[in-house]
């Protein structure tokens, strides 16, 4: 049992800049308390070619990332009895919000994470990877955050990581993703849909089969706005 799932939530306040409502909360449990981000349904906005539920998507997200081992999304929970409704609550990253993918990838050695995310956001079809959804936590660990708009069945990556294009994917990193495709569905049917499902599937055994990183096609929209 942890905190976010099950402790006494109390709003501290709205998150800046986020395009639906988001807010900042706390989860006390048994003397602990753990800050954490909440986003209701009931916050989002419409989006023509997503069904409404997005919070879900960050679930998923959280829960694809333990499936391959990677740990790359910060734990994240629903909670029916929040404060604004159903909606996500993720574990707060205290983070040096300076930094972020354009400044991170200039180091050698957060480039293998980097990679990691790059290989992760290949599988979910992520269609929002901006820069600042890397956060440097205070321990050094690169965080990938915002995760809502992944998992749409028809392919829609838009994502400023590009440094990796062409380039082989790590070994590791194949295997992770080939033993986790046979792990599926998992507990990602709770949070996603057949034809959701089968869309992982068909990009995992791909990614798997060409053992490189896409390239983005000069012909489509590959890139989010803003990018940071």
């Amino acid at each position: 049992m942890s905190t976010l799932s099950s402790g006494t939530i109390e709003l501290v306040g709205r998150m800046p800049w986020s395009s639906n409502r988001t807010f900042l909360v706390t989860c006390a449990l048994d003397g602990e308390e753990t800050a954490a981000v909440y986003k209701p349904q009931s916050g989002e906005r419409h989006l023509w070619d997503f069904p409404p539920g997005i919070y879900k998507r960050e679930i998923a997200a959280y829960r694809l990332s333990e499936m391959l081992g990677w740990g790359l999304v910060p734990e994240t929970v629903e909670r029916l009895d929040a404060p604004l409704g159903p909606g996500s609550l993720q574990r707060f990253v205290d983070a040096d919000f300076s930094e972020h993918h354009f400044t991170l990838v200039e180091d050698e050695e957060h480039v293998e994470r980097l990679r990691v995310i790059c290989a992760f956001d290949v599988l979910a079809n992520n269609a929002d990877r901006k820069s600042g959804h890397c956060l440097l936590a205070q321990d050094g660990t690169i965080w990938a955050i915002d995760n809502g708009l992944c998992f749409h069945p028809q392919p829609k990556l838009r994502t400023v990581i590009w440094e990796f294009a062409g380039e082989p994917v790590p070994p590791s990193v194949l295997a992770d993703v080939e033993a986790m495709s046979k792990g599926l569905p998992g507990q990602l049917t709770t949070w996603l849909s057949a034809p959701e499902l089968d869309a992982l599937r068909r990009r995992a055994a791909r990614l798997v089969a060409k053992g490189s990183f896409p390239v983005p096609d000069p012909d489509s929209y590959c890139y989010p706005w803003p990018p940071v």
